[in-house]
Formats: C-alpha cells, sequence, structure tokens
C-alpha cells in the first residue's frame, strides 16, 4: 500500500530500492559473490550448528570473530568492529562521523550505495571523477573539504586499484574522516589497511562475502583506531552478525582459511585470462585486481539482456564517467563480468560473442 508522501521524510523521496536484476540465471557472473561455493570446513559448521545457536541471540558484538580477525589481520581486537556486511560498516559510519548538512566526498564511478547511504543519514554527497588512469584526483576531493571521504580499492565497478601515494596525500590532508572501502582486498596487489594502523582517522572496511564466499551470511568489518571503531559500534548496534553467520566465519577464518587462499589465487589467474580473451576479441579491459573485469563496450544493456536469454548473468552499465568512445563504448556502457571457474567463464564469452553483431 502506498503511503502519503507527507509521512515520509522529504530525504528519503527520491530513493529508488536496489533492484539490479536477479532473476535466477543458469550461470550468475554478476555480483562478484565466490562461485567457487565455501570451505567444507565452513560446510561443516553451518550443517553442525545446535538449534540453540539459531533460538538464542547472538554474542552482543561478535568477540569470538573480532579475535579471529584480529589473528587474520595482524591487529588487535579492539581495532575491530563487525557487521551485517560491509554496507551496515559503511552507513554506521557515515552516521556516527557526519551530521545532518555535512559533505561526504567519493569517486566517480564507485560504489553506488554510497550516495544512497549519504541521503538516508542527511548528508550532502559530491563525488569527484576518477583520472584518465581510473585513480583518485587527491587534491579535488580534498577542496571539497568533506566530513567524510570515502575511497573504494579496488574500485568498484571499474576493479582498479588505488595507487598509495594518491590515498596517502588524501589521508595525509583531510581534515575529517577517510573511510577506505577494500571489498576485494584479497585480490589486490595493494594493501591499504595499515594506513588505518598510522592514521586515528582511517576506517578501513571489509568483507566475507567475496573470498570466503559467506555473501548470504552478511559478513563485515572494519579496523581503525579503537577510538574510531568504538563510534562505528555505538552508530550500527548491538547483535548485528548473527550466530549461524559468525560460526561460519569462525570456521572460514580457521580451518577454512587455505581453501580461501588456493580460491583466490585460481580467481586472480582466471581473471587475467578473462581479460586476455577480453583483449583477444579487440576489446579493451580495464585492469583489475578484483575479482571481475570491467570491459567497456556499446548497448550494454541490450548485451546483457541478450547474455541472460542464453543462461549467462553480467552486470552492465551505461553512464559511467570516463569510459570513453576510443574502448569501444557509447555514453559509458561497459559490462562487468564476476570471475568464476573458467569453464562458467568460457560460458560468458561464448554468449558474449553471440551479441557482437549488436551496435
Amino acid at each position: 500500500m502506498n503511503r502519503p508522501t507527507g509521512l515520509t521524510r522529504e530525504s528519503y523521496r527520491a530513493i529508488e530500492l536496489y533492484a539490479p536484476d536477479r532473476a535466477p540465471c543458469r550461470i550468475d557472473l554478476s555480483d562478484n559473490t565466490n562461485c567457487w561455493g565455501v570451505a567444507p570446513a565452513v560446510e561443516d559448521a553451518i550443517r553442525e550448528a545446535s538449534i540453540s545457536t539459531v533460538t538464542r541471540y547472538p554474542n552482543l558484538y561478535a568477540a569470538s570473530l573480532k579475535e579471529a580477525l584480529g589473528r587474520y589481520l595482524g591487529v588487535p581486537h579492539d581495532r575491530i568492529v563487525t557487521g551485517c556486511g560491509s554496507d551496515d560498516i559503511l552507513d554506521s559510519a557515515i552516521r556516527a562521523f557526519a551530521e545532518p548538512g555535512d559533505v561526504i566526498v567519493s569517486p566517480d564511478p564507485s560504489f553506488a550505495m554510497i550516495p544512497i547511504f549519504a541521503r538516508m543519514n542527511g548528508l550532502r554527497s559530491v563525488t569527484v571523477p576518477l583520472t584518465s588512469s581510473y585513480d583518485i584526483d587527491p587534491d579535488a576531493m580534498l577542496a571539497t573539504d568533506a566530513r567524510i571521504i570515502y575511497l573504494c580499492s579496488p574500485n568498484n565497478p571499474t576493479g582498479a586499484s588505488l595507487s598509495r601515494s594518491a590515498v596517502e596525500r588524501v589521508v595525509e590532508r583531510a581534515s575529517g574522516v577517510v573511510i577506505i572501502d577494500e571489498a576485494y582486498a584479497e585480490f589486490a596487489s595493494v594493501d591499504l589497511s595499515p594506513i588505518a594502523l598510522e592514521n586515528d582517522r582511517v576506517l578501513v572496511a571489509r568483507t566475507m562475502s567475496k573470498a570466503f564466499g559467506l555473501a548470504g551470511l552478511r559478513i563485515g568489518y572494519a579496523t581503525g583506531a579503537p577510538a574510531l571503531v568504538a563510534e562505528v559500534e555505538k552508530s550500527r548496534g548491538p547483535y548485528k552478525v548473527n550466530a549461524v553467520a559468525e560460526r561460519a566465519a569462525l570456521a572460514a577464518l580457521g580451518d577454512g582459511l587455505e581453501w580461501a587462499r588456493e580460491h583466490v589465487i585460481e580467481a586472480k589467474a582466471n581473471r587475467d585470462r578473462l581479460t586476455s580473451e577480453l583483449e583477444r576479441r579487440a576489446l579493451a579491459p580495464i585492469h583489475s585486481e578484483a575479482n571481475f573485469v570491467l570491459v567497456p563496450i556499446g548497448n550494454a544493456n541490450a548485451r546483457a539482456r541478450h547474455m541472460r536469454t542464453l543462461g549467462v548473468a553480467v552486470r552492465p552499465f551505461e553512464g559511467l564517467p570516463g569510459i570513453s568512445e576510443t574502448l569501444r563504448a557509447s555514453d559509458g556502457s561497459a559490462l562487468r563480468i564476476s570471475v568464476g571457474p573458467w569453464d562458467m567463464i568460457e560460458a560468458a564469452l561464448a554468449a558474449l560473442d553471440a551479441t557482437m553483431g549488436e551496435r
């Protein structure tokens, strides 16, 4: 039932539900999750969970998970905050560190939820175009005097890692909090998390949805100075990691860790192989350090629909800044293809080939 607009917050009225095409598809390479599944240890942990795990509230602030993440990252547990996916961490951090009316600045293009989180929390969202090399423009971002600067590395949807020098320039000169989103960190050669240990205004957010295969269980976390993560924890509230999810995450970080590392290696090899196959088709995919590849190509929406009819889902984008005609794209049009086992990628390439006669 539609509610009268007079009962809703004015800032919410322009927000639309996040609704990419999620209709079931035989091969889904659209959402950058782990197409290999999960470690056997994770399956065992979920299967062996007791009924009391479900009927009782979980730990207030996921203390056991913080300890395990601390060992994984090599940082004290009091520098870690957990949440219901990294989205929860980002939303809570924005709410914790900015007042309504403050500015949050982010690169363009980048994670599409940031302007939405900004509106939900009453902030003004400002975007700054990426450079021609898909890096951030530090001086342009700093010139906004934003309360929060959001950076994503490797960036979604480009897949490119931000340069350490550009990030460090932002961190050194920012007047507010810098949030670095490293959702795809395990696949990258640039690790920015140590910056959070060196600066008490930096929060580095990560997720277990990608490398560990726990997207359906929604495990996010962040590292930062103890005082910083405590504010995020207050903002997000208790019980945000459910008990079964925490149990699975502990298994993933324990006996399942080697499985995750082996599949990260395979994903990176398949990513590079996919890039070569796209280049062999006279396309110009952007160099990726994530578990997906963005390939500029014209008429992306229509191509993605055609590929779905062939049983393969990929993510189309149109209107992406910085994606030019010289890269065989029109109006910033591109396809983002998640990396999975090679037989799935072969099917995606075959489906893409079937669209190549389209303009």
